[in-house]
């Protein structure tokens, strides 16, 4: 399964702005983007990104951070896009749904991860179980109505064990529902876009794939 596995606080630096990609690391001092906040690479200092931005940069940028926060390469990224177009609606919310339904994300929202990355490892572990099916497959697209849980065997392990005790401080979106105490979650609906991330313009990634 392809994935990126290089420095994530590059990513951050490359999009000029957090991402918070590594969880709570991020809202702490030792976040690499408070000390080095310009591109990564030789020149990064010295780009001066900000003044001088084309409409194709722009919309290569919003295409770019989608497919970062998400931890969704590119064959997957334009395939969600032919799959968002073909559904009735507006195209971009339609995108942004498909990518919060993936059960890797779903997981992150019901409060089982800090992090989407530290989410899709606990999923391809085979930690848990879809309408009390195990399943490993993070990229699984989720309809409201399914129901999250983590498999009985894994309920022994120390990070679950930690979990209930640290869940109070994390609240899921109303889209969700989570009993951190039984470790269960469901998907009640498809979540609004105000329920999305803010900082993601889905129209300069249709715009982008629309060339």
């Amino acid at each position: 399964m392809a994935r990126y596995t290089g420095p994530v606080c590059k990513l951050c630096r490359r999009e000029g702005e957090k991402l918070f990609l590594k969880g709570e690391r991020c809202f702490t001092p030792k976040c690499a983007f408070e000390k080095r906040s310009y591109p990564p690479g030789e020149h990064g200092r010295f780009s001066g990104r900000a003044s001088r931005q084309s409409d194709y940069s722009r919309q290569l940028r919003a295409k770019q951070k989608g497919k970062r926060i998400y931890g969704v390469l590119e064959r997957q990224f334009r395939r969600y896009f032919k799959e968002a177009r073909r559904r009735p609606g507006l195209t971009g919310l339609n995108l942004l749904q498909i990518l919060e339904s993936r059960l890797d994300n779903v997981v992150y929202r019901l409060g089982f991860a800090e992090s989407r990355s530290q989410a899709r490892q606990l999923v391809n572990h085979g930690h848990f179980k879809v309408n009390d099916r195990r399943n490993d497959i993070a990229s699984t697209i989720l309809k409201p109505g399914d129901r999250v849980a983590v498999r009985d065997i894994s309920k022994q392990n120390e990070y679950f064990k930690m979990l209930r005790q640290a869940g109070e401080s994390r609240t899921p979106p109303a889209w969700v529902e989570s009993d951190l105490d039984a470790l269960t979650g469901r998907v009640i609906r498809l979540p609004d876009r105000a329920e999305i991330d803010g900082n993601l313009n889905e129209q300069l990634i249709v715009e982008y794939y629309s060339r």
